[in-house]
């Protein structure tokens, strides 16, 4: 079994740009209707994220209640990614020392896109 994210957001192409901008990676178009993209994988370290425009998904509400844990390599790049969501977006839990040595932090993007980021010390 494999689990992805699937997150559901309003004008995805713009969007996944974003993500790909804070988060590097690949982005594959999985469907369009005109000029609209509606799904799309970006595609980042082996991780694939999933994205659906909201007149596709049609979520209950932003964010639809979506969290994506991720799991940073190093401490400069959790302090960077949780800034560039932060810009735009709010913060939820302000970075902290976590009890399993490493940094844990969440927030909101500017999408409404909840993200709990970490990164674990050695």
């Amino acid at each position: 079994m494999e689990a992805y994210p699937f997150i559901a957001v309003d004008h995805c192409k713009e969007a996944i740009e974003f993500y790909r901008d804070v988060l590097g990676g690949e982005i594959t178009i999985l469907r369009r209707a005109g000029d609209d993209v509606l799904n799309a994988d970006l595609r980042v370290d082996g991780c694939t994220l999933k994205f659906a425009d909201t007149k596709a998904a049609r979520p209950a509400q932003q964010g639809d209640y979506v969290r994506v844990f991720l799991k940073l390599a190093s401490e400069d790049d959790f302090r960077r990614v949780y800034g560039r969501f932060e810009d735009g977006g709010r913060m939820l839990t302000k970075p902290y020392e976590a009890p399993f040595n490493g940094l844990l932090g969440v927030v909101a993007d500017r999408n409404g896109v909840c993200w709990v980021l970490s990164y674990y010390r050695e």
